[in-house]
């Protein structure tokens, strides 16, 4: 042992090696989605609190509520209701033992996030 030549080798080769599948980003988002809807929620309800409390304080809220931050929690969200709402109808799917090989995964991976982009341009288009 004492003669042992030493090899540098990385710590993790795995992480050399690994190339992230749309599989584990549709579910890792899924979680992420479920989790950000209560930011959204939570100033919607602060908003609506504010205005029964009083005036003052309802303008204060509306303020931060339609300002680009308002706009850009409540689109974040408007857009983590269509996927989380996508991703449930592929988890269904799944249930239903369906679209479990991995060519129809990847495309359903693919298909939610891209639908979920597009559902929330049309609801922006819609509502305004």
């Amino acid at each position: 042992m004492e003669n042992a030549k030493r090899v540098d080798r990385p710590l993790s080769p795995h992480l050399q090696i690994y190339r992230i599948q749309i599989t584990s980003v549709s579910s890792i988002l899924t979680r992420v989605t479920g989790h950000a809807l209560m930011f959204g929620g939570m100033l919607a309800f602060w908003w609506l609190f504010a205005a029964a409390v009083s005036d003052h304080y309802f303008e204060v809220a509306n303020a931060v509520a339609t300002s680009w931050f308002g706009d850009l929690v409540f689109t974040g969200s408007l857009w983590a209701v269509w996927y989380h709402y996508l991703a449930g109808l592929r988890h269904l799917l799944y249930d239903a033992g369906r679209g479990l090989d991995l060519r129809t995964s990847e495309r359903l991976g693919w298909g939610i996030i891209i639908g979920s982009v597009v559902l929330t341009v049309i609801t922006i288009l819609l509502v305004q």
